[in-house]
């Protein structure tokens, strides 16, 4: 049985996503949802899901609070689904290869601190591209640099509204981000 761990700061669209998807998994389960966020909407998914979830402090973060709880509950990938603080460099290290984020565009364009959700669908309609997409990449410790999983592309219109990008580009998470996480895990079990 492999372990993950999701971690969002939002409403949680895409940890819904992961635990529907391995919901039905005979050999992945999700042993936790994390938040920084105590009013955070993925908390209501880990309810509705009937999963544990905890509420972590950025102090609690930076205590190594997150490092224990992931080692506690063995977890084999941790998974971030909109979860907005830096990752700390103890959980970086320990889980060099097994931390996965998503990004809602095509890296290295529109990433780094302060860009996520909604900005960086204002930053793509703003620039008048007519492409946008997901990356799903390995975290390291800096903010939307780690090596790159995937990518997945939607075509938009020059300057279209911010919000149907991000239609588009939610449409895209919810598809590709449970099966590539399934295939990670598929690959690390195929090493083991």
């Amino acid at each position: 049985m492999k372990n993950i761990a999701i971690l969002a700061s939002g409403t949680g669209s895409n940890a819904n996503e992961v635990a529907k998807y391995f919901a039905i998994s005979d050999d992945v389960n999700v042993s936790i949802i994390l938040t920084n966020n105590p009013q955070a909407g993925v908390l209501q998914v880990a309810e509705r899901r009937f999963l544990p979830s905890v509420v972590i402090s950025k102090q609690g973060l930076q205590k190594g609070d997150l490092l224990k709880i992931l080692n506690a509950l063995q977890i084999d990938l941790v998974v971030l689904a909109g979860f907005l603080l830096m990752i700390p460099c103890d959980v970086v290290e320990a889980y060099e290869g097994r931390i996965v984020n998503i990004h809602p565009a095509l890296l290295p364009k529109y990433g780094g601190k302060g860009m996520y959700g909604m900005r960086v669908h204002e930053a793509v309609s703003a620039a008048g591209d007519t492409e946008t997409g997901i990356t799903i990449h390995y975290v390291n410790e800096k903010y939307d640099e780690g090596d790159i999983i995937a990518q997945y592309k939607v075509s938009i219109k020059a300057h279209e509204d911010p919000e149907l990008i991000r239609e588009k580009v939610q449409e895209l998470e919810h598809k590709y981000y449970p099966r590539v996480i399934a295939g990670l895990l598929n690959a690390k079990r195929a090493e083991n």
